[in-house]
């Protein structure tokens, strides 16, 4: 994160995003959620500054995403259907729980918009953020300081949860990422062939959640609990690797 590339990435912007295989992804042109009823959590203040923060990657890897970056199918739901983005500081990463989850940014000069976190890194100091271009275009009035707070909240309806399977997982080595969270997760557990009972898994500091000794063969079920004290449970008939299954599901 910080002011590097900004050419580079108003113009991405501008052309739109790529799926990682060439082909342009639209990102829909859905309007901003600029408030939100639901919030979790303490506020943080800080200043907001023009990131870079993109799908392109264009500077900087997205810390909550793969190495080649997140997927295209994901592309409209993770960006709010715009690519209203965001990165936070290393302070408030919570060991990659961040990850996903949306939080409400409203300025000193009365602008708010919802964005989606997707990264995380060094800060000029502990509250502040950088955000899209998309995000920073709708909020910034060319002040300066550019004061800010914001907080955790729940995502607009972007539609259901996804699994997505990392792609060295195995029955032996299990780990995902739980995407398009309506509020922010805070555990994972999977009940399966090696696991009679729940088993919490360990989140990774890229918001994956992984089972070091494998789901087994077969049929598995999760248990995913929000910030909020929400649970979901869902069983499946197995998985593959690098699989991305839409749940049935989703937070209030």
């Amino acid at each position: 994160m910080r002011l590097f590339g900004v050419f580079l990435v108003l113009l991405f912007f501008l052309m739109g995003c790529s799926d990682g295989n060439g082909e342009s992804q639209d990102l829909g042109d859905s309007e901003p959620v600029v408030t939100s009823s639901v919030q979790i959590g303490d506020v943080h203040k800080g200043q907001y500054h023009l990131g870079p923060v993109d799908f392109a990657e264009t500077d900087w890897h997205n810390a909550c995403a793969p190495g080649d970056g997140y997927r295209g199918a994901l592309l409209e739901s993770t960006g709010l259907g715009g690519e209203y983005l965001a990165g936070v500081s290393n302070t408030y990463n919570l060991d990659g729980g961040v990850c996903d989850a949306c939080i409400l940014i409203e300025t000193d000069k009365g602008n708010s918009i919802v964005a989606r976190v997707v990264t995380y890194g060094v800060s000029n100091e502990a509250g502040d953020l950088d955000v899209s271009p998309s995000v920073y275009e709708f909020i910034n009035e060319e002040e300066y300081p550019r004061g800010m707070s914001w907080r955790f909240t729940a995502c607009p309806d972007t539609g259901n949860l996804y699994y997505e399977i990392q792609t060295e997982a195995n029955e032996w080595w299990t780990s995902l990422w739980v995407r398009n969270p309506k509020v922010p997760v805070v555990t994972v557990e999977v009940k399966s062939k090696n696991h009679s009972d729940y088993f919490e898994m360990k989140r990774g500091m890229d918001g994956t959640f992984t089972d070091a000794g494998g789901f087994g063969s077969g049929e598995f079920t999760l248990r995913i609990t929000a910030m909020d004290n929400q649970v979901i449970e869902e069983t499946f008939d197995g998985f593959t690797p690098g699989e991305l299954i839409e749940s049935a599901k989703q937070f209030q």
